[in-house]
């Protein structure tokens, strides 16, 4: 009979805390139709090549960025290091913005595996091509030759801000649009390589169609696994002789996941027919989220432009993983961008209204007084003689 449990053990009962992760776009499960699609696929040796589901998502990716050949890959590191290997001798340099996903979260690859050096230039919204000569220029004072010039769009550090390709209006100061910048670099005899993780929102963002952005770099990566939302996957675009190099350089970093990649090369697939212009959904949300939470005295919030939401502390605040650790306390997965930034990443997964629950979440879990959340950031007083 119904409530006839003993009373201690129903009174422990409680419904379980629904949790909202904004940790990033890569947290996204694939929708019911990309499980089909998936479940739909039929498999062969991705490792030898023979794989047609592989074989024409690589073409229909390449077709988008105006590239002849592409190479899915499993994972956008392992895209970014592959690019690496095809345009740096040993001892070269990169140049890159200071918060470049290739210089701060892929664990130094970069040297460790090919022995190149990231120089950091221009700020965390890129950089101008006088940033670009001035570090090219040092070339003749010993420092390393800069084999490759490295853009990235979105920037993912800058809250997923859009690097224009033409506009100089839309540049901060101390910033030139791509195009100038591509051409400096190919007049210096530099290649280029554009990190193009998110350079679906930074298409959806500004209407430029795909292959104006791939124009701009002598290769590309893109995420399928991000706003996308499929479980894995990134796609190499370039010259047909670079890719033939990268497909052995894939097998030679165990990328090669044999019948793997069918199934998730049909995620791909799907994540293109149907979840690129749904993008504008989750920017929309974004600027949602922003405006909700700006009054709150813990933080400076910036206005997005894409599916990222930065948060930075305000007096007395310094850190910002304190307010990260309540809001995940409440339910709201999310960590610091840098030690002094949340970020918010919206995605697939959260709704019209998830949000409205998300923004009631964190302004009940911060509440106004900023205050309380010193003492956690910075521990007990210290005593004083």
């Amino acid at each position: 009979m119904p409530g006839c449990g003993p009373p201690r053990l129903r009174a422990t009962l409680r419904p379980a805390m629904r949790t909202f992760d904004l940790r990033s776009d890569t947290v996204t499960q694939p929708t019911p139709a990309m499980r089909a699609a998936m479940l739909a696929a039929a498999a062969d040796d991705d490792a030898y090549g023979d794989d047609a589901a592989v074989v024409a998502l690589e073409a229909r990716v390449a077709d988008l960025l105006g590239k002849p050949a592409a190479l899915w890959l499993p994972t956008g590191t392992m895209a970014n290091q592959i690019a690496i290997a095809l345009h740096c001798p040993r001892a070269s340099a990169i140049a890159c913005v200071p918060g470049a996903h290739v210089r701060i979260h892929e664990d130094a690859s970069a040297a460790a595996l090919w022995g190149a050096q990231l120089m950091p230039i221009g700020g965390r919204f890129g950089f101008d091509v006088d940033a670009l000569e001035a570090l090219v220029a040092e070339e003749a004072c010993g420092w390393p030759p800069v084999a490759l010039v490295w853009l990235e769009n979105t920037l993912g550090e800058a809250g997923g801000a859009v690097w224009p390709l033409v506009d100089r209006r839309a540049c901060p100061t101390g910033v030139d649009p791509l195009h100038p910048i591509a051409e400096q670099a190919r007049s210096l005899g530099k290649a280029l390589h554009l990190d193009g993780a998110r350079l679906w929102n930074a298409h959806v963002a500004t209407g430029v169609p795909m292959a104006e952005w791939g124009r701009v770099a002598d290769t590309v990566s893109v995420a399928l696994s991000k706003g996308l939302g499929a479980p894995a996957g990134s796609v190499l675009c370039g010259p047909t002789d670079l890719i033939l190099r990268a497909r052995r350089l894939k097998h030679g970093l165990g990328g090669a996941m044999r019948q793997a990649p069918a199934l998730l090369a049909a995620a791909g697939a799907h994540a293109l027919d149907h979840h690129v212009a749904r993008l504008a959904d989750d920017h929309r949300r974004a600027r949602q989220l922003a405006a909700a939470i700006a009054d709150l005295p813990h933080w400076e919030v910036a206005t997005p432009q894409t599916n990222l939401v930065l948060a930075r502390v305000a007096p007395p605040l310094r850190r910002a993983e304190p307010l990260c650790a309540a809001l995940r306390a409440a339910g709201i997965r999310c960590y610091p961008n840098i030690a002094r930034e949340v970020r918010f990443a919206l995605h697939l997964g959260i709704g019209d209204d998830d949000l409205a629950t998300i923004i009631e979440t964190i302004r009940s879990a911060l509440g106004m007084d900023p205050t309380r959340f010193v003492e956690a950031a910075e521990g007990a007083p210290k005593a004083t003689s």
